[in-house]
């Protein structure tokens, strides 16, 4: 016999989220943090490369930039969102 689900539970002491629920809200603070960090890597290092082709660079000098500002700006989201979420606990 399966156990019902979370809505189904009359019990109050039953209602809590279930374990994987649980991990889930604790683990959203850090998917975003990592999030933030990919799409800003991302976002600078494409636009180093379309500044380059702009340009007509030989040498990705700006696609390099590009990655370096990204790398800076995306961890230093990234670590304050986890520093943060550290402090709320």
């Amino acid at each position: 016999m399966t156990e019902p689900g979370d809505r189904e539970r009359r019990d109050p002491e039953e209602s809590e989220l279930s374990s994987l629920g649980d991990a889930n809200r604790k683990a959203a603070p850090y998917t975003a943090a990592v999030s933030s960090l990919v799409v800003a890597v991302g976002v600078f290092t494409w636009l180093g490369h379309y500044a380059d082709e702009k340009f007509g660079n030989r040498t990705p000098w700006l696609t390099l930039l590009g990655v370096l500002v990204g790398m800076i700006g995306g961890f230093t989201s990234f670590f304050r969102s986890v520093l943060g979420a550290q402090k709320k606990k």
